[in-house]
């Protein structure tokens, strides 16, 4: 990450093993050889970051819907129409698992249940104009949430966050 040697930060290395609660239940992994440069405390750091940007986005907007329902919500808004045991794969459960979720949203009027054509044992899901509007909220409320958070950084923070968004858009975008 950092090329440059850096001052630790007071309490850096007891905040990046501790975590923040996301992801906590996992220990730390064991050093392992890494990358040049993929330093285990920066990553642990970033992790830490991370999560904790997410849970504060998460926690702005208090809605009815589980993690589970709003991922999945998000997943048939970018696949489109869209098999259950697809989006089950996608999303990496049991499909008795995304049975139960996707019922959730489908009576909350936010995504359509209709038979796939292709099909007849099976049918397809599609988000509904009020899923639509739902995810624009959501989306426009954790906006607003991580821009507050960003406002209060200097010129040059936000320069280095502007540097950095590609690097972390294609980690994001990686398969594990």
């Amino acid at each position: 990450m950092n090329a440059e040697p850096t001052e630790p930060r007071p309490g850096a290395d007891a905040a990046a093993r501790a975590g923040d609660g996301a992801g906590a239940a996992h220990p730390e992994p064991a050093a392992s050889p890494a990358e040049p440069g993929a330093d285990p405390q920066e990553i642990a750091r970033l992790r830490v970051a991370i999560g904790r940007l997410h849970r504060r986005m998460v926690q702005s907007t208090s809605g009815d819907l589980t993690f589970s329902q709003t991922s999945a919500l998000v997943a048939v808004e970018k696949l489109g129409p869209i098999r259950l045991g697809e989006l089950a794969a996608r999303e990496r459960v049991a499909a008795p698992s995304m049975t139960r979720t996707v019922s959730g949203l489908v009576e909350a009027g936010l995504l359509h249940r209709a038979g796939d054509p292709q099909d007849g044992r099976s049918f397809l899901l599609s988000i509904t104009e009020r899923g639509l509007r739902f995810l624009e909220e959501l989306r426009s409320v954790r906006n607003a949430t991580l821009a507050q958070g960003i406002s209060h950084l200097t010129d040059h923070e936000v320069g280095v966050l502007r540097e950095a968004l590609p690097v972390l858009e294609r980690l994001a975008e990686q398969e594990t």
